[in-house]
C-alpha cells in the first residue's frame, strides 16, 4: 500500500479523536520488508501517533533498529517460538532465532523502550518453556507472552502444533507458577475465555477486543478488525469507503455478539464472559473452529 493512502486513513482518524490516544501497530506478514518503513514511521509520528510493530527480527541490524527509533518508534513485538533448533524450524530459516535473539538483545538496551516477545507454544516446545524464560532472560527480556496456535492454515493439518488436553493444562499451570516466581512478566495472549484460570494467567479478564478497541486497514485496503480475522469479516474498503464512517456504523457484530449464542455456545454456561471467544476463532461461516474450555474439559 502506497504510503499516502494509509496517511489519509490517519487523517480521517484525527478530525475525529486525539491522535495521541491511538495506537498504530505495523504488522504483516513482515514490516521490516518495507525499504521505506521508517518513512512511514515518521509519517505517522509526525501526525500524533505513537507507532511500534510486530516483527521476527530477520532483517533487524543496529542501523535500521537505529533508525527506526529516530522514525518515533517507541514500541515492538519480536516473535521468537523456540530454542535454536524448534525456531528455526517453525520459521523455515536456519538464521531466524539469531536474528531474533539479536533484535531482542537490542531492544533490551535501549533505555526506555517498550517490547515483548511472544512465544507460539506447541508440542514441540511445551516441555522447553523454562529454558527458553532463561535465554530471554539473559537478552534482558522482561516481558513474555505465550499463546497457542488456532486450527487453521498448516495448524489445521499439523498435528504438532496443536496442544492436547493435558497439554494445555500444563501451559496455563506454567504461567501461573512463573508469575508467582517473578522473575519474568509472563502472561496469556488474549485468544479467548480460560474458565477458573481467568485472573491467573493474564493481567486483565478476558475480553475480544476486536473491533471493539482494534481497527485494522490491510494491504489491500480492506477495513476489518483486528488483523488475525478472516477476509468474511472486512466492514468496507479505505478506496471506497470512509474509514470513520464505517468504524462508526459498521462494526455492530464486533460490539454485540449475541450471533455467536448458538451451536455449541447455546447452552454454554460461560457465554455471559466469555461472548463466544476471539473472533479469529470463528470460521468464515462464524462456527467456532477452537473452544478453550471445551479442550480443556
Amino acid at each position: 500500500m502506497p504510503l499516502a493512502d494509509f496517511l489519509g486513513v490517519l487523517d480521517n482518524i484525527a478530525a475525529h479523536t486525539n491522535p495521541h490516544k491511538v495506537f498504530v501497530i505495523i504488522t504483516g506478514g513482515e514490516p521490516l520488508m518495507r525499504t521505506d518503513l521508517e518513512q512511514c514511521g515518521r509519517a505517522i509520528y509526525d501526525k500524533g501517533f505513537p507507532w511500534g510493530m510486530v516483527t521476527n527480527g530477520l532483517a533487524m541490524t543496529r542501523k535500521r533498529f537505529d533508525a527506526l527509533l529516530a522514525s518515533g518508534m517507541h514500541s515492538a513485538t519480536v516473535s521468537l517460538d523456540g530454542l535454536e533448533e524448534d525456531h528455526n524450524n517453525m520459521r523455515g530459516n536456519n538464521n531466524s532465532f539469531s536474528a531474533a535473539s539479536n533484535a531482542i538483545a537490542m531492544m533490551a538496551s535501549e533505555r526506555d523502550f517498550v517490547f515483548d516477545v511472544v512465544t507460539c507454544v506447541t508440542q514441540r516446545n511445551i516441555d522447553k518453556l523454562d529454558a527458553i524464560k532463561e535465554h530471554l532472560l539473559s537478552l534482558g527480556c522482561t516481558n513474555w507472552r505465550l499463546f497457542t496456535v488456532f486450527p487453521a492454515g498448516r495448524a489445521a493439518s499439523d498435528a504438532e502444533l496443536q496442544l492436547s488436553r493435558e497439554q494445555l493444562h500444563q501451559l496455563m499451570q506454567y504461567i501461573v507458577n512463573t508469575r508467582k516466581e517473578g522473575r519474568i512478566s509472563v502472561q496469556y495472549g488474549c485468544e479467548g475465555f480460560l474458565g477458573a484460570y481467568e485472573g491467573d494467567v493474564r493481567d486483565r479478564f478476558f475480553s475480544c477486543q476486536a473491533g471493539v478497541t482494534v481497527g485494522s486497514v490491510l494491504i489491500d485496503g480492506s477495513i476489518s478488525a483486528c488483523a488475525s480475522i478472516r477476509a468474511n469479516y472486512n466492514q468496507g474498503n479505505i478506496y471506497q469507503d470512509d474509514f470513520w464512517d464505517v468504524w462508526t456504523t459498521r462494526y455492530a457484530p464486533f460490539r454485540n455478539r449475541e450471533w455467536m449464542h448458538k451451536d455449541e455456545c447455546a447452552e454454554c454456561k460461560f457465554f455471559r464472559y466469555c461472548k463466544g471467544g476471539g473472533m479469529h476463532l470463528r470460521d468464515e461461516d462464524g462456527k467456532l473452529m477452537f473452544c478453550h474450555i471445551k479442550r480443556m474439559k
